[in-house]
């Protein structure tokens, strides 16, 4: 499935989903890898199968590198366990657990193959996706400090929100058939 085959089985009340995610992938503001990483990473982050089989499709259709491409799928998997962990450590109300090492192997955050802002870009798009502020502060201020600027910051959350919902209406609708 392609992209523009995902965005016509979206149903007539996803119409402004289908419109986002069509000027996402047209998007400028971030190089290619950034942009299609970013879609990876969020597709994965979801995990609906046909979501994640067309945009890694049409990412690799856009010329996305071996080593983005498994950079990308790792940022998903680190933040997966990572906003999960960290998310709970913000909620707690015992912030003892916070002065706690986490003893979580995360390795991959320092050797992951891609230019570190690129990771740095694809975490945060995870992070919104797993809603966990922490994260999220701490990528976009390493996003800061490598030069990212907000808006393009902002057209990282932007994929990742749109992939997240686009995921969530497959979803819901590949349930409601098979009822």
């Amino acid at each position: 499935m392609s992209l523009d085959a995902l965005r016509e089985a979206l149903p007539a009340y996803a119409k402004d989903l289908s419109l986002n995610l069509s000027s996402l992938a047209a998007e400028t503001l971030l190089t290619d890898q950034q942009k299609w990483g970013c879609f990876v990473a969020s597709a994965h982050a979801v995990g609906v199968p046909a979501v994640v089989r067309t945009v890694e499709a049409a990412a690799r259709e856009a010329g996305l590198s071996d080593d983005a491409f498994t950079a990308a799928k790792a940022a998903a998997a680190i933040m997966g366990m990572n906003n999960a962990y960290y998310r709970a450590l913000h909620l707690m109300k015992n912030k003892e657990y916070g002065t706690l090492p986490a003893k979580l192997r995360m390795n991959v955050l320092a050797n992951h193959g891609v230019e570190k802002i690129d990771f740095e870009l694809w975490s945060t798009a995870v992070s919104t996706i797993n809603g966990c502020g922490l994260c999220l502060d701490a990528h976009e201020a390493e996003l800061k400090k490598h030069g990212m600027p907000n808006t393009g910051i902002q057209a990282g959350l932007r994929i990742a929100a749109v992939v997240n919902a686009v995921s969530r209406v497959i979803a819901g609708e590949t349930a409601s058939l098979a009822a």
